[in-house]
């Protein structure tokens, strides 16, 4: 017969309790994704920017979420200025998978801020929902050949659209209409840490 008795350990309530598994789990989805987890995200439908509850789940038990993600080999990396979470492999040689994301990414965000640029603007404006990148400068984009040749050297095949798309599936972008994209608080970041290093170069 085995004891049911509970030891004091087992007894003491865990991070866990706080927590529903679906929520975990959701979270945990986000990232296998490539995802990262920003403070707001796009709602289609009312056509602004709304509390995304996993952001705020991560950010009132981050402790408890560290710690979850370093069992799993992983590291959670928590952005102030950008507003978002993302995952990072603990391994010292981070897989050739991730490296290849990242530089897609940066491939995207570099064109897109060069043609801001370009075009007169502050890049500050890509980062909002009222602004960012409209119908015209997706064609202005879609046409010019040497944007094309380096999205084809970065394995987009079917070009802008298919980069946007690459964006939007990370929460790097929203797409806020037909022929309208901005960059979320994560992609902003990034970018300006591109132009950092592009600047002290």
């Amino acid at each position: 017969m085995t004891d049911q008795t509970l030891t004091a350990a087992e007894a003491r309530p865990s991070p866990f309790d706080d927590i529903l598994p679906a929520h975990s789990a959701a979270i945990y989805r986000e990232f296998q994704a490539g995802r990262v987890i920003v403070r707001e995200l796009w709602d289609s439908h009312r056509s602004e920017l709304v509390a995304n509850p996993l952001y705020n789940l991560l950010y009132n038990h981050l402790s408890h979420f560290r710690t979850l993600y370093e069992h799993l080999g992983s590291e959670l990396v928590f952005s102030e200025n950008g507003a978002f979470f993302f995952l990072k492999e603990s391994s010292d040689d981070e897989s050739e998978e991730h490296d290849e994301n990242a530089f897609r990414v940066q491939v995207i965000l570099l064109l897109i801020g060069r043609y801001f640029a370009r075009s007169g603007r502050d890049l500050d404006y890509l980062g909002r929902p009222d602004a960012g990148l409209n119908e015209q400068d997706l064609a202005a984009m879609a046409a010019d050949e040497e944007y094309q040749d380096i999205l084809r050297a970065a394995r987009f095949d079917k070009g802008l659209a298919e980069a946007l798309d690459y964006l939007d599936k990370r929460n790097l972008a929203f797409r806020a209409g037909a022929g309208h994209y901005f960059l979320s608080s994560a992609g902003m970041y990034f970018l300006e840490q591109l132009v950092q290093e592009y600047e002290q170069a």
